[in-house]
């Protein structure tokens, strides 16, 4: 995670720290909730950087999201630095996100932990509670559908076996790469993530699936139940 300097403007920052010039280098996938959100404020207060405000603002509704969504002009222009325009800009903004399809095959076959690592760190590394996702294969281990399943509080999130193999049955899935993040930072997995991994991986045997790996994200790296040998 970037260390920001603190009540600067953004311009002065070096520019892998800038939010715009990161996603131009390095691809909107990598970017934070904050900092993709401090693109749409395009600026802050003579207090606090786009960034610091946008932080400010997602740590109002609990890193959550759809709490944001559901927020109106009247609570956004309470934010110092938020006029009814840029609430209008972010209501817009999240009701798009809302509203996107759920990402379909990507085309290219998932090779190793680390692709799958890069594909999702950009939205999982950053956030304060846990949430579980699911990559969904064919038989080519190219990506049919990602879906997030559930999330959670800091120090953990439910996932139900019978919602992940319904929508592996209903996408037509072979193989499943499960994906989860730690706000603590440790790599370690917990005992709860041990027995849901070996759960789901017998009970994808009964339907002719894999479970292929499950990766624990954190803000600065990641482990690979395939690679450490735990599967």
């Amino acid at each position: 995670m970037n260390h920001y300097p603190q009540k600067r403007a953004i311009k002065f920052w070096a520019e892998d720290d800038r939010p715009r010039e990161k996603l131009l280098n390095k691809g909107r996938d990598q970017l934070s909730d904050s900092e993709l959100l401090a693109i749409l404020l395009g600026s802050g207060t003579k207090e606090l950087s786009a960034l610091e405000l946008a932080r400010d603002i997602l740590r109002s509704y609990g890193e959550d999201l759809n709490l944001l969504a559901k927020a109106s002009v009247k609570e956004l222009t309470r934010f110092p630095g938020i006029g009814q325009v840029k609430a209008i800009t972010l209501m817009a903004a999240v009701e798009l996100g809302t509203r996107r399809k759920p990402i379909t095959d990507t085309g290219s076959p998932i090779r190793g932990s680390r692709e799958v690592y890069e594909r999702l760190k950009g939205r999982l590394a950053d956030l304060g509670h846990e949430e579980f996702w699911v990559l969904f294969l064919n038989q080519s281990n190219r990506i049919i559908r990602e879906r997030q399943i559930s999330k959670g509080g800091i120090t953990g999130t439910v996932a139900d076996p019978r919602m992940i193999f319904k929508l592996a049955l209903e996408d037509g899935a072979c193989g499943l790469i499960l994906i989860h993040n730690h706000p603590s930072l440790s790599l370690k997995p917990s005992q709860a993530d041990i027995d849901l991994t070996k759960k789901l991986a017998e009970g994808a045997k009964s339907l002719d699936m894999r479970v292929l790996d499950h990766l624990i994200i954190t803000q600065q790296s990641y482990a690979s139940f395939a690679d450490e040998g735990w599967l």
